[in-house]
């Protein structure tokens, strides 16, 4: 009996980029180039988003060119890069109402734009290249407004809404399928060296503004409401919200960072976390 040749399917999310790319481009024919330069022209989402990075990365100090070359490098060496890459990109579109296709966090979305980049400094990071990751986190930082720390640990599926003013440290862990707003702080207590930055479970909704400060736990699907300054450790699947942070819903929503649900329970309990 012949051996069957099994031919793999073009990844959906990569097929529906790319054809929103072409019906964008017959529709807005001024942005034709750009559209043909960083999507259409590449085989797999890994070829477009090397070239999306360098695009925006490249400078007089390092030449577009040599970003690719660093993004090619670290997508060959860890395929798992690139497939965080794809479900990021899958809880944007999961996850915000006002995007019309993917082509809108791809190319213009500054939270997917400066995680994917980040993801390459981690790389070259674990590759004890720290020079050349702290030029990539300070060229992130400097376009993009979103600085996270190279030795910081990210999961996949989050989603970094509007991005402006993100701010994460060396010793955060952030769990898979987080979502966070606009002037999240993963931050420090003081001046302490050593593991010092919070841990960030599962599916955690954290809301615009929030601080979160210190190496403590916020429990899986937690919730920490926008404003907030969390001191203390959050249970799984508690609502926290307030200077300082209290709770006031346990359980809370099943999925929050999901739902993107920032309401708040009318009871609030009195007493500090």
């Amino acid at each position: 009996m012949p051996k069957l040749e099994v031919v793999a399917a073009e990844p959906s999310l990569w097929r529906d980029l790319r054809l929103s790319a072409d019906a964008a481009a017959r529709a807005e024919p001024h942005l034709g180039s750009l559209l043909n330069a960083a999507i259409l022209s590449h085989g797999d989402l890994a070829g477009a988003l090397s070239f999306q990075i360098a695009r925006k990365l490249g400078d007089a100090e390092l030449a577009a060119m040599s970003v690719r070359e660093v993004c090619q490098s670290a997508f060959a060496a860890d395929p798992a890069i690139v497939a965080a890459a794809e479900a990021d990109l899958q809880a944007v579109a999961e996850r915000d109402p006002a995007i019309k296709s993917l082509l809108q966090p791809f190319l213009y979305f500054k939270g997917y734009q400066a995680l994917q980049a980040w993801r390459v400094s981690h790389w070259l990071w674990t590759q004890g290249r720290e020079t050349l990751a702290f030029h990539f986190q300070s060229r992130i930082s400097e376009l993009f407004q979103v600085d996270i720390h190279p030795a910081a640990r990210m999961g996949s599926g989050l989603f970094l809404d509007h991005g402006t003013g993100i701010v994460i440290g060396e010793t955060a862990v952030v769990g898979d399928e987080v979502s966070m707003l606009h002037g999240v702080t993963l931050g420090g207590t003081g001046a302490e060296r050593g593991d010092r930055h919070p841990k960030i479970g599962k599916g955690v909704l954290l809301g615009a503004g929030a601080k979160v400060l210190g190496n403590i736990v916020i429990g899986d699907y937690a919730k920490v409401a926008s404003g907030s300054v969390v001191l203390k450790p959050v249970p799984a699947g508690c609502t926290v919200a307030g200077v300082p942070a209290r709770l006031v819903n346990c359980p809370t929503d099943a999925t929050p960072a999901r739902t993107m649900d920032h309401t708040l329970a009318d009871i609030v309990y009195d007493f500090v976390i």
